[in-house]
């Protein structure tokens, strides 16, 4: 029996659930040379399409982290242009979470700062700017200070959500700070 056609398209626009995104996910597994037209969707910035085609390449690269790695750099690229919560947040999510793609840091780093710093980004953003930049000091050890700055002058205004994960983060860096001094000292 042949393999079925689909229309990712027309697939991504019958339901936003998580069971139907598991659902769309599903078929994506059984044919994964459909995860490139899944991306294609998901960066073309074309609501709501592509916030559902990047909540399913999202958790279901959770498993396969292969679908992620390739399409970094271009994500990187397009971070700039996002305007949904939900493209911004399970981008960084991913990138959260994948290899940084080489000579994508930079712009990564401006765009994490930029988003952790804005009022008007949710909470998620937020978070995941946080992990992001986190992960990004492992490299760039001179943001430490700058991102432990950035947290604390959030935290009185913070969200409980915010607050939780802003408190564990600055410890760490405060943890790693002493350690580069105490390195620097020897």
């Amino acid at each position: 029996m042949p393999e079925p056609k689909y229309d990712l398209r027309e697939l991504l626009l019958k339901g936003n659930s998580r069971s139907y995104t598991d659902f769309v996910g599903d078929i994506v597994n059984k044919r994964p040379e459909l995860i490139h037209e899944l991306w294609e969707i998901y960066l073309c910035m074309e609501e709501p399409v592509s916030r559902r085609a990047a909540w399913i390449i999202d958790t279901a690269s959770e498993n396969k982290p292969e679908w992620v790695i390739p399409h970094l750099p271009g994500l990187v690229e397009k971070l700039p242009f996002f305007n949904h919560d939900g493209l911004k947040r399970h981008a960084l999510r991913m990138i959260a979470r994948s290899p940084f793609a080489t000579g994508t840091e930079g712009e990564l780093m401006n765009i994490a700062f930029k988003w952790l710093q804005d009022s008007a980004e949710s909470v998620a953003v937020k978070m995941y700017c946080i992990q992001v930049l986190y992960r990004l000091s492992a490299s760039e050890p001179d943001i430490l200070q700058e991102l432990y700055d950035t947290i604390e002058f959030q935290m009185a205004d913070g969200t409980p959500g915010f607050r939780s994960i802003g408190s564990k983060i600055m410890q760490q860096v405060d943890r790693d700070i002493i350690m580069l001094k105490t390195r620097k000292r020897r």
